[in-house]
């Protein structure tokens, strides 16, 4: 692709310019949902009214799962009204539809440092995510740009927590709990793993096969075995070129985890040996992660 030239984008304060509104911005949402970065989103209601509490901007759902995102905008910086309102209508949301996973979401076009540190305060026992959008003009049109700066809070493996170390497993346990051929899968991507570093083991808990490096838990990728099949998690972002490359490889994918921020891939015996080498790849992606490299 030839590039024809650069032009400098010019930032606008939507709060202050008189030809665009909150509620311009709330309908390009609505339009296209996905322009948030939180993935594959379907717009569910638009200003819902909340008994005694307002109307809510935006209720969001992603399209396979049963999880809800409650958006209050808001132009210019953000304040102590709008981070309430915000927290109050995701608890209203929760209660009325307990059969959903809520998540509160804040979008503004400047989150100052010290309300991103009140926010940050609530985060672990409240899910809640901060964007920060820009406005830039490009010639004479205008985009909009969505940024997160605080994700959900990163919640710990189970093989980090106190409980589970106190119920420790087994091969024996995984051996009766799935089968032996596809606990072996396990062992033959963990030797892909060891060639990213030779002193990693299996971990075996309750709920997952991990992995362990001198003794700790090092898990940039998860195993699942069960009768038939063994599911891999890789613990990845999610992108549009990961997406890509795991459906052009033909993996029997899951929806994406958005709760843990991992990949789902179910594999068979034929197929850890007809995609071995994606399959390296995408471990070592995720190894790296891990490794901070």
């Amino acid at each position: 692709m030839t590039l024809k030239g650069y032009i400098k984008p010019e930032r606008l304060s939507l709060r202050s310019h008189p030809d665009y509104s909150e509620k311009w911005v709330q309908q390009r949402i609505a339009e296209d949902p996905s322009i948030l970065g939180l993935g594959d989103l379907v717009l569910r209601d638009q200003e819902r009214i909340q008994p005694r509490a307002g109307r809510l901007d935006l209720l969001l759902q992603e399209v396979e799962t049963k999880r809800r995102y409650e958006v209050e905008l808001q132009l210019g910086s953000t304040d102590e009204a709008h981070i309430i309102r915000t927290i109050e209508y995701w608890d209203i949301e929760r209660k009325r539809y307990p059969q959903y996973d809520h998540c509160a979401v804040i979008v503004a076009e400047d989150i100052t440092s010290r309300f991103l540190n009140v926010i940050s305060l609530f985060n672990g026992t409240i899910p809640f995510i901060a964007i920060q959008m820009q406005a830039l003009r490009i010639g004479e049109n205008i985009a909009l740009v969505f940024t997160t700066v605080m994700d959900e809070f990163s919640r710990g493996l189970v093989d980090e927590d106190e409980d589970a170390a106190a119920a420790p497993t087994d091969r024996t346990y995984w051996e009766q709990r799935s089968s032996k051929p596809t606990l072996s899968l396990a062992d033959e991507l963990l030797q892909i793993a060891k060639e990213f570093d030779p002193s990693l083991e299996l971990k075996y808990n309750k709920f997952y096969i991990g992995l362990s490096r001198e003794g700790q838990p090092f898990n940039f990728v998860e195993f699942k075995p069960q009768k038939n099949v063994l599911k891999l998690e890789l613990a990845l972002p999610q992108t549009d070129e990961l997406d890509a490359k795991i459906e052009a490889a033909g993996f029997d994918a899951q929806d994406y985890d958005n709760q843990w921020k991992h990949y789902r891939i179910r594999l068979t015996k034929a197929e850890v040996t007809a995609k071995l080498d994606t399959i390296r790849e995408l471990m070592k992606l995720a190894y790296e992660r891990r490794a901070g490299r």
